[in-house]
């Protein structure tokens, strides 16, 4: 995904949740908590790892039982914190709803954690995410053999390599992408179409992507990106340019061998310019359908995030869905499906 594109999601959300503050205020609503989760206790937790401290939450179900699966939330790209700014809460709530616990962490560097997540390798990610099951297992409130892994987006190059580090009961994929350079390019032209942009700018972006590309392949200086650009990053750091470095290779068709035989749930959007749905299934299907463990579900009328499409299109309409029905920020049976499927799974 390009420097662009998270900048303008990070500043869509700042927006976002500005403007419901401001709701919040305005209405004199401030004793209001935005999302009411009674299914659920949270708390926050330290794992260590590598020398590192992860700094989570244990959201588990307030059902009376003294143990509880547990889902293992994997972030896609990104500056992520632990709740993804509160929007993972609903998914928790249908997942204590099904008798599972949820686990998540701030990225390296987010929130105050230590480190940078953008020295992380797809690999580093999935030696954390060992880490924090390995931890999870070890505790008397979580049933060991009942763990499994929710990732989106990015989690996609994630969630198979931790699944041949330990072993996993299920994986629900959410918008993954398989090659990140097939993928690069199909955003690329996706955004492109939506912008409505010309064939002569169509033809420039290209040309400047197979650039970058040529410039990754042969182990470019970001100062050299810099000189070859003219100094128009268009948003490109060092850091971010010494993470792509790192992970451009990206590709989840072999890894994808580890969850043979593991149920996996994969959710696709029909309105999706990040991620060619059509590419994941096809390869999804290829590598884990002969087991029969694979289940695919299609939502036509959401977005990358599997956020219903008419909302995310209009901030205000957004903000105003999170701060009275948040769970009506998603695909209609995006929730239910996936408590559903971790019914089965377990």
């Amino acid at each position: 995904m390009c420097a662009k594109t998270q900048r303008r999601r990070r500043g869509l959300r700042i927006v976002v949740w500005s403007l419901v503050m401001a709701l919040v205020v305005a209405a004199g609503l401030v004793g209001v908590v935005l999302w009411q989760h009674s299914d659920m206790d949270e708390q926050r937790v330290s794992i260590r790892h590598g020398g590192h401290t992860l700094n989570g939450v244990l959201a588990t179900p307030k059902d009376g039982r003294k143990r509880h699966g547990l889902v293992v939330y994997v972030h896609g790209d990104g500056p992520i914190d632990a709740t993804h700014d509160d929007g993972y809460k609903p998914l928790w709530e249908a997942n204590a709803k099904a008798g599972y616990a949820s686990l998540s962490w701030h990225k390296p560097g987010v929130a105050g954690a230590p480190g940078n997540w953008l020295d992380q390798s797809m690999e580093d990610r999935a030696k954390e995410a060992a880490a924090a099951i390995s931890w999870a297992r070890a505790r008397p409130d979580i049933d060991g053999d009942r763990i499994g892994l929710w990732g989106a987006s990015q989690a996609g190059w994630v969630l198979p390599k931790i699944a041949a580090k330990t072993p996993v009961k299920f994986v629900i994929a959410v918008s993954p992408a398989i090659n990140w350079l097939r993928q690069g390019r199909y955003n690329l032209l996706a955004e492109l179409r939506a912008d409505g942009a010309s064939a002569a700018r169509t033809e420039a972006a290209i040309a400047r992507s197979d650039s970058t590309r040529r410039l990754l392949e042969r182990h470019a200086t970001f100062e050299e990106y810099v000189k070859a650009t003219g100094g128009d990053t268009d948003g490109m750091t060092a850091d971010r340019w010494s993470f792509i470095s790192k992970n451009y290779t990206a590709d989840a068709t072999r890894d994808l061998r580890a969850l043979r035989g593991t149920p996996v749930l994969l959710t696709l959007a029909g309105h999706d310019i990040n991620v060619d749905t059509a590419d994941t299934e096809r390869v999804y299907r290829e590598v884990l359908d002969t087991g029969g463990a694979l289940t695919v579900e299609r939502y036509p009328h959401a977005t990358h995030s599997l956020l219903k499409q008419s909302v995310e299109q209009s901030g205000l309409k957004t903000a105003l869905t999170a701060l009275f029905s948040p769970r009506s920020l998603f695909a209609n049976g995006f929730l239910d499906d996936q408590r559903q499927f971790l019914k089965d799974a377990g």
